[in-house]
């Protein structure tokens, strides 16, 4: 497999792999020792203490590794901050706890979060589908999450989606500065908090 416009997620056995989820972790790794740029295959499989020939054996390139792996921890994310909202709770804390699991989740990470924003759309038209299936799953889960009982008893209407890409561009470049400047990203917690509310409260039935 190459990574082009064609890419899909891998599913069944691959996914499942012991020895890919190790060079995914691997990768990661690697990407918080070095960055992406100066990560090579070598240094994958030093992480993952594997071979080359394994590594060759699951991906065909450092950049097809590259991209399952971000999209792995898109769909980590997305879990988290689903699993982590309270449906029922105050509207207002049910952002709170988005944020939190969101803030917790780069936190984990810093630096393969900060390369979905930075490294990736460098690789070019070849994974903009992918890149683009993995923000559509994001702006769908804010845009779920406003329609939940906590939000509908406060009489706020569901986000729109066009809201939704503001609210996520706004939080993923105030996520990547932060992690940037080497900065705690717990501190944008009560920004987050604040703008998430302003936004999401505009809907709100006076």
């Amino acid at each position: 497999m190459t990574v082009t416009d064609n890419w899909q997620p891998a599913v069944g056995d691959d996914a499942a792999s012991p020895f890919r989820r190790r060079l995914l972790d691997g990768l990661a790794d690697s990407i918080g020792e070095r960055g992406y740029r100066e990560t090579t295959v070598a240094d994958i499989v030093r992480h993952a203490r594997t071979s080359k020939r394994t590594f060759y054996g699951e991906f065909s390139s450092k950049e097809e590794c590259f991209v399952e792996l971000l999209w792995s921890g898109n769909q980590e994310m997305i879990a988290k901050i689903r699993g982590a909202v309270d449906p029922e709770a105050d509207w207002r804390e049910q952002i709170r706890q988005a944020v939190h699991a969101w803030v917790a989740d780069i936190e984990a990470r810093p630096a393969v979060n900060l390369s979905w924003i930075r490294e990736l759309p460098a690789l070019g038209r070849d994974v903009r589908e992918m890149q683009r299936r993995g923000m559509a799953g994001i702006i769908d889960m804010f845009v779920d999450v406003s329609t939940n009982p906590g939000f509908r008893r406060a009489g706020i209407a569901p986000i729109t989606q066009q809201m939704a890409v503001l609210l996520f561009g706004g939080l993923r470049e105030l996520s990547a500065l932060t992690v940037e400047d080497g900065a705690d990203v717990r501190d944008i917690v009560d920004t987050a908090v604040a703008g998430s509310i302003a936004i999401l409260g505009a809907g709100r039935a006076d």
